[in-house]
């Protein structure tokens, strides 16, 4: 007996399967099945799209939703869709009219969809430097958490738009809200945490990273802070057993090479033989970056400032350049001489201190200039000369 066809909908299911297991190539290949058999199958295309966008094939993605848009105009999917592939390819104004277009159907208390046009502006926002598409996605937080005040996923996500738009009174507010309505809420908690640390609350801060467990953690920055403030507060030796776990953690995430190895090449000559692995790793782009990465590129120069008789000089033992002024201007002009001048001074501070501990076991402390350069001295990167 002949095996029956697949109706559109066991068709969809099965990619949608695919598609939540990462598995986006089959998926494509199942919704193409199912698409020369039904091709006027709306949800059909939208899967299409929403599998080419996670391929990166955004002129494909586009044309799909838009085949689903011309079968059914006011599908929200296809809408949502359609608005974060323009955004991808440039065309701002079309993606937000996009957005938009899915209030003004109704469908403002489709709570996922919702959050699903946030999380799109914000990321686009992040990658892009773009204050203009932080408020777009805090109006759909908004109007998510206006539908759902008790749902945490939503009260979280304005708290983090709302640091991102330097409102941190407010981020905090939404995020201690979110932990109200569910305690486990690890990334909820994870960002708080970084809040208060970056204001200078370190006991409230490790108070609340004491309350993750290190697999929480999808991000170095939280990891270093962890292990910084317990060193500090319990006065751990590097080999405590409670540090353990967290330092395996670092390693899991510290396991690729990044850009930054490549600049630290010049602080530590030695590690020359992981120069081809540094400079296939400066070629490739990072689309999606996790929330807390995203963290460090809002913070301002590191305060307090020394004062302007409190000067230094040092010497990176690779070239013999010579840095003088303080604490924090040296480590800002070792940022634009011989890092990214566009990241943050903290961004850059964690990523000579994870290349210390990756290749030479040291850890080196972030939480300010004069302790960050005394680290990365006593693990043999520089020389200071008074």
């Amino acid at each position: 007996m002949a095996t029956p066809f697949l109706s559109s909908e066991e068709y969809d299911d099965r990619a949608h399967q695919l598609y939540n297991d990462g598995q986006y190539d089959d998926a494509l290949l199942v919704l193409r099945e199912g698409l020369t058999l039904y091709p006027s199958a709306v949800e059909l295309h939208v899967g299409a799209g929403y599998a080419q966008l996670a391929r990166e094939e955004f002129a494909w993605a586009k044309y799909s939703f838009e085949q689903a848009l011309v079968l059914e105009p006011e599908h929200e999917d296809g809408l949502a869709g359609l608005g974060e592939t323009l955004l991808k390819l440039g065309q701002d104004e079309a993606g937000v009219r996009c957005f938009r277009r899915t209030l003004e159907l109704g469908y403002a208390d489709d709570i996922e969809l919702m959050l699903q046009i946030g999380r799109s502006l914000f990321r686009e926002a992040s990658l892009r430097e773009r204050p203009d598409f932080f408020d777009a996605a805090r109006d759909f937080f908004q109007t998510a958490v206006q539908q759902a005040p008790d749902a945490a996923e939503a009260v979280a996500c304005l708290g983090y738009v709302e640091h991102r738009l330097s409102n941190d009174s407010a981020a905090i507010d939404a995020l201690r809200r979110a932990l109200q309505l569910d305690n486990e809420h690890a990334e909820a908690r994870i960002y708080l945490a970084n809040i208060l640390y970056d204001q200078g609350e370190y006991e409230a801060a490790l108070y609340h990273f004491e309350r993750t467990t290190p697999d929480d953690h999808w991000d170095e920055l939280g990891i270093w802070r962890v292990v910084e403030l317990k060193r500090s507060m319990y006065k751990l030796e590097e080999s405590d057993p409670e540090l353990k776990p967290w330092d395996e953690r670092l390693s899991e995430l510290s396991s690729d090479l990044d850009e930054v190895d490549a600049l630290l090449m010049e602080l530590d000559p030695s590690g020359s033989d992981t120069a081809p692995a540094a400079e296939a790793a400066r070629g490739q782009l990072e689309l999606f970056g996790s929330l807390l990465s995203s963290l460090v590129d809002q913070k301002d120069e590191f305060e307090p400032h020394d004062t302007p008789a409190a000067r230094h000089e040092i010497i990176i033992t690779a070239d013999g350049t010579q840095l003088d002024g303080s604490w924090e201007e040296i480590v800002r002009r070792m940022r634009d001489e011989k890092g990214n001048p566009s990241h943050t001074m903290e961004e850059f501070m964690t990523s000579i201190a994870r290349h210390s501990y990756r290749h030479h076991g040291a850890r080196v402390p972030t939480h300010d200039a004069e302790s960050f350069i005394r680290g990365i001295a006593e693990a043999g990167l520089l020389r200071i000369l008074r």
